[in-house]
């Protein structure tokens, strides 16, 4: 599980305009442009906050610097860890929201079963869609974003079963303020693309 995570928000309407075997190139494109994608090595990057890109991409597309993850992918995957060893301490509605937010973006979910790509935001063709670990359409976004509506004035009441049955000193994800700051990243990341109207995606480079 050493894969790095990029976690975008894109204009559909935008990434609409190409054929879908062409849209992640487009977006990867308007990502690594030189003078107008999104490198600007002399500008600090700043966690639990958003960097856009210069000049015309500026308008398309935004990536989320999730806190004290360095940018891996073991955070988001250890979240899904906590969860799964304590979710059935959880009261039954909450667990359910929890489940649909998780599950549509980082867990695989308890039968392994769940899906994180929407069918035809990109393509089905895999030579096409290495590298893609999520890719959530506007309609997909407002759904968790909603989820995550509903979940938030109930964190707190995870707290007590997180300490007794997930908790892992030293451990990735391992205090029950780590797990809901990456939940409330995320909640940042569905908001913001939901009042664009965007969709959400994330990549491993």
């Amino acid at each position: 599980m050493g894969l790095d995570i990029t976690v975008l928000i894109a204009d559909w309407s935008w990434l609409e305009k190409a054929p879908s075997r062409k849209r992640l190139e487009r977006l990867r494109d308007a990502w690594y442009a030189d003078e107008t994608g999104l490198w600007d090595y002399g500008a600090p990057t700043v966690e639990g906050d958003w960097v856009w890109p210069r000049g015309r991409n500026g308008a398309f597309f935004g990536v989320y610097e999730f806190l004290r993850t360095c940018g891996s992918f073991k955070a988001h995957f250890w979240a899904g860890e906590r969860w799964e060893a304590f979710r059935d301490h959880v009261d039954p509605p909450l667990r359910a929201e929890l489940d649909t937010l998780l599950m549509g973006l980082i867990w695989n979910g308890p039968d392994n079963e769940a899906e994180h790509t929407d069918p035809g935001f990109f393509t089905d063709n895999p030579s096409i869609f290495y590298g893609v670990l999520l890719a959530r359409s506007p309609e997909s976004v407002r759904q968790l974003a909603a989820a995550w509506g509903r979940i938030r004035p109930r964190l707190d009441e995870m707290r007590r079963p997180f300490a007794e049955h997930a908790a892992s000193h030293g451990g990735w994800v391992g205090t029950f303020d780590s797990f809901t700051d990456l939940l409330e990243d995320w909640g940042r990341v569905l908001t913001e693309a939901t009042r664009r109207g965007w969709g959400v995606v994330g990549l491993s480079e």
